[in-house]
């Protein structure tokens, strides 16, 4: 449908095409081309070739380009290129005047960079629809351009909340490690060591001891399910109540009536520690636990597994047994019973309390490691003690994983009983 003289002569510069260079080298057509443009409300450019154009675009941001595409020392395709080489913020569309019509020069023109052509000589109508084509370009370039730039900005700020959650996890994973004990102590007739191992900057296992009396020591293992930092805020809340340093806190221990401190049966202790989980905590966190009530002098130990991996004893002479019948985990089900389990440590035992980081690491295939192989990692390392141990299970685990990077936290405590020295 044909414009009227009114629709024509409408204004149809635009925000995103203001700016408009006209390259020819006939003053004649230059003149035809910008009246037409006048009207429309443009901005514009002129130059007679496109050496004099490259100058002006250097200087001015030029939305669109009008250029002759046969002129002397520089063509059309020539400049075009050079003005798409040119450093630009922003998209300019050009525009080829031309004779030609054949295929091959068309495509030419295209691969240098044109966006469109329009036959000489110029028709209003047909010069006023190309520019409408570019603005409608200009604008989804302009759109696009804004996205992108809220695209960077929202990435910069992804950027810099990551990097005050990474200094916090930093600190916040150095808080949790001075949790963990250090990784080798001796005390009366045992040597505790330990390996702690988190999958993230912080995780969900914990390790401990403390003493219940000159004779007898607390040990424990537990593991929080899931990962992160939801996980290592509670083991930092249980840390605090198997306290090595505060009776009054530690809630193993309860007063007598003479306000001497005693120390609660160990199937208590997980009986107490599930109450307070739902009593206390409102989350849908659960626990793990193996804790041992260990007599330093004669071996005794009476121990409890919930939900943990079995507490293991492992002799070279002896070979390995595992202990416990499971147990439900903490923090679960309201009301769950827990079982005290006995067992008496002979010189050279060693009581292994562990997280399930070790059993069900993965190898590439897929395949856990499970108690089997734990079993012979400990019988091919049965020579070493102490952190040596533990460090060999590490390097044999990496090995089955071929790579450091296991999926889930691992985390072990030791206790050698009475152990013959070399």
């Amino acid at each position: 449908m044909a414009l009227n003289a009114t629709e024509l002569n409408a204004g149809i510069a635009s925000e995103t095409l203001t700016r408009v260079l006209v390259v020819d080298e006939s003053k004649m057509q230059r003149k035809l081309v910008i009246a037409l443009l006048k009207k429309w409300g443009f901005e514009i450019f002129e130059a007679d070739s496109g050496k004099s154009a490259l100058e002006i675009c250097s200087r001015q941001s030029i939305d669109l380009v009008i250029s002759d595409w046969v002129m002397p020392e520089m063509s059309g395709l020539d400049f075009c290129e050079k003005f798409r080489a040119l450093p630009r913020e922003r998209y300019g569309y050009f525009i080829l005047l031309t004779s030609k019509s054949e295929k091959d020069d068309i495509a030419k023109g295209l691969d240098v960079g044109a966006d469109d052509f329009l036959s000489k000589p110029v028709n209003s109508t047909e010069l006023r629809s190309r520019i409408q084509a570019g603005r409608r370009v200009l604008d989804m370039e302009k759109q696009v351009h804004a996205q992108n730039a809220k695209t960077t900005a929202a990435l910069a700020e992804l950027q810099r909340v990551y990097e005050e959650l990474n200094k916090d996890l930093l600190e916040a994973e150095k808080l949790q490690r001075s949790l963990i004990p250090e990784s080798y102590s001796q005390h009366a007739n045992v040597e505790i060591s330990n390996i702690f191992k988190s999958s993230g900057h912080v995780g969900g296992d914990l390790v401990g001891h403390f003493n219940i009396d000159q004779d007898r020591m607390g040990i424990y293992s537990l593991d929080v399910s899931g990962h992160g930092v939801s996980s290592a805020l509670l083991t930092i809340r249980l840390a605090g109540y198997l306290s090595p340093f505060n009776k009054e806190q530690n809630i193993a221990f309860y007063k007598s009536n003479s306000d001497e401190f005693l120390v609660k049966d160990p199937a208590e202790i997980a009986r107490h520690l599930n109450e307070l989980m739902l009593r206390d905590m409102s989350t849908e966190l659960y626990f793990t636990l193996a804790y041992a009530d260990v007599n330093l002098r004669t071996g005794e130990c009476a121990m409890v597994q919930a939900g943990h991996p079995h507490p293991l004893i492992f002799n070279a002479h002896h070979g390995i047994t595992l202990l416990g019948t499971g147990g439900p985990p903490i923090g679960m089900i309201d009301g769950m019973i827990y079982e005290t389990f006995q067992h008496h440590l002979v010189p050279n035992d060693k009581l292994l309390l562990h997280s399930d980081g070790l059993t069900e690491c993965e190898d590439p295939d897929g395949a856990l490691l499970d108690e089997d192989g734990l079993s012979k990692i400990l019988m091919r390392n049965a020579q070493s003690n102490g952190p040596e141990l533990l460090n060999d299970i590490l390097w044999d685990l990496a090995d089955h994983a071929q790579g450091e990077n296991f999926g889930d936290d691992v985390s072990a405590i030791m206790l050698e009983f009475a152990r013959d020295k070399k």
